[in-house]
């Protein structure tokens, strides 16, 4: 997983309210288990006509869309399945971040996971953001701060684990990996301390 500290980006704006997994990633494109491959049929069905053509008028056919890490979205985004291929297929297509006022838990948890940064900003901003689609964002991990291109510098929570293993590049079964050393010494620790007390 790339780590994420601070991404210079220009924004896509997708300003629909409740576009929800299905929408993300259909569930016709669930049977695989590598999240490799899944950017081409991220928004398939907004995307593409029946015919597999990319429809001209979508927004991530467009050319100005292209290279863009930040996606701004209308409220709720993420809602309806659980399915962790939603963050999987928008982190494969290049995005690493999701702007909103409303992020469903399940998405937001699942993207902390899988490398995905969900941002919850105000309404003012998110209105601001919406009204200028492509503007150029800075997005500041280490400080948890949404530099626009004014100026302006919005705080965002992240909770304090997720944005560790962000900054890092990690996942939890990764950083638990890393503490083989420590769970080792511990392990030892605890089971001199439980034989001289059963003694």
């Amino acid at each position: 997983m790339e780590p994420i500290r601070i991404l210079h980006s220009r924004t896509v704006v997708m300003a629909a309210t409740n576009i929800d997994t299905d929408q993300i990633i259909p569930a016709r494109f669930l049977t695989t288990t590598t999240k490799e491959g899944l950017g081409a049929q991220l928004f398939a069905d907004w995307r593409y006509d029946a015919a597999g053509t990319p429809k001209p008028d979508f927004i991530l056919n467009q050319p100005a869309s292209q290279g863009c890490q930040v996606l701004v979205a209308g409220r709720n985004i993420g809602c309806g399945s659980s399915r962790e291929h939603a963050p999987w297929a928008l982190v494969d297509y290049g995005f690493r971040a999701v702007v909103s006022t409303e992020i469903a838990d399940i998405f937001r948890n699942n993207s902390l996971k899988n490398g995905l940064l969900p941002i919850i900003v105000d309404a003012a901003t998110h209105q601001w953001l919406v009204a200028n689609p492509g503007a150029e964002v800075t997005v500041d991990l280490q400080h948890c701060e949404l530099g626009l291109p004014d100026g302006r510098k919005v705080l965002f929570p992240v909770e304090a684990f997720a944005r560790f293993c962000l900054l890092n590049g990690t996942d939890e079964m990764g950083y638990l990996l890393k503490q083989g050393t420590a769970i080792a010494a511990y392990e030892a620790s605890h089971g001199q301390q439980r034989s001289r007390t059963t003694a």
